[in-house]
Parts: structure tokens; C-alpha cells; sequence
């Protein structure tokens, strides 16, 4: 049985966004049921990871392949950009590798079990986004800000990039994340 499901949302077969989310934090989570929404709204074709077993990292890792390179990845004509949380960001370097932009919303950058992300982070250029929380004990703003790539760090959010007990806050963050995905999707035009 496949560790995982494709959700697709149809939009234009040009432009494919492959949404990968956390192990707990899933697609269904605010940051990426509304980031799904707004790269819907784009015209984008949306295709959503769902995990059917709670991964490991090195059966995220294998799975990434698949979505990305293999079986089921998009044509390599088609325009394609990844949307990652957390454990999906492990997808970074195989992204990189691929030329693949990407958002990455709350990037494992200091666990010792993904230094090849933090590595891959810090070379990123301007065809990536980076989020994160300071409250995160994943998140590293200096290496975030010593990379070429847009980033947006939400003071005292934790790695589900909430606040603690601040409703107003936790939507206000929800609406700055959502306006950066919108522009960065969106810079790379209509085909």
C-alpha cells in the first residue's frame, strides 16, 4: 500500500503547485487549506499530498522522489513549484536539484537529522520563499536572511506559526502568509 495519496484540484495544466505538509500539521491545516485556496484561486492545478501513515523522514524523503521526479511527477514542461510544511521541506534540496521554486513554511533548518536542508536553505535565491516563526525552535532567521530567497518571519509565532492564545494574531498571520504566497505564486505569471 502507497505511504501516501494525490489530492488534485484542477486548474491550468501548465502551472502545477504539489502541496507537502507536516507529519501532524496536515493539509487540512489553516497555513495550507487556505495557501491550496489561494493558489486555486490563481488557476493553478493543485496537487495535495495526504499521507496515509505517519512518515518517517526517510520514507518522506523516498515518497518526495516519487511526487517530485519520478512516477508522479508533473511533465518537465509544465511549470511547477512546491509548496512544503515542515517535514515536507525535506523536499528542499531535491527541489533545488530540480530547479523547482518553492515556499517553505516553517523549514526544519536546525535539526541535526536535515542538514542538508539548512544547507540548501542558506544558497536559496530569490525563486523561493521561506516562513518562519521566531518562537520556533526550527526556524534560524539569520540563515534565513543571509539566503537570497523572500522571507517573511513572524515575531513570537511557534512552528505552526501561531501565537499563543491570540485568535486576532494567529488570522492577522494567516493573511500576511497568504499575501506573500499570492505575490510569489503570482510572479511567475500566467502561461
Amino acid at each position: 500500500m502507497p505511504a501516501y495519496t494525490l489530492q488534485v484540484t484542477d486548474g491550468d495544466p501548465a502551472r502545477v503547485a504539489t502541496v507537502l505538509p507536516g507529519s501532524g500539521y496536515t493539509a487540512m491545516g489553516p497555513l495550507l487549506w487556505y495557501a491550496r485556496a489561494a493558489l486555486s484561486d490563481q488557476g493553478w492545478t493543485v496537487r495535495t499530498l495526504e499521507w496515509t501513515i505517519r512518515p518517517t523522514w526517510d520514507e518522506a524523503r523516498t515518497a518526495y522522489e516519487e511526487i517530485l521526479d519520478g512516477a508522479d511527477a508533473p511533465d518537465e514542461d509544465t511549470l511547477h513549484i512546491v509548496v512544503a510544511k515542515s517535514l515536507g521541506t525535506l523536499a528542499m534540496p531535491l527541489a533545488v536539484r530540480l530547479g523547482l521554486p518553492g515556499v517553505w513554511l516553517t523549514p526544519v533548518l536546525t535539526s541535526e537529522d536535515a542538514l542538508d536542508v539548512r544547507s540548501t536553505a542558506a544558497d536559496l535565491d530569490e525563486d523561493h520563499l521561506l516562513v518562519g516563526g521566531t518562537a520556533d525552535p526550527l526556524w534560524d532567521g539569520d540563515l534565513a536572511d543571509g539566503s537570497q530567497a523572500d522571507v517573511v518571519e513572524v515575531e513570537n509565532a511557534d512552528h505552526s506559526l501561531e501565537v499563543l492564545n491570540d485568535r486576532a494574531e494567529n488570522l492577522a498571520i494567516i493573511d500576511e502568509v497568504m499575501a506573500a504566497i499570492e505575490e510569489f505564486a503570482g510572479s511567475f505569471g500566467e502561461e
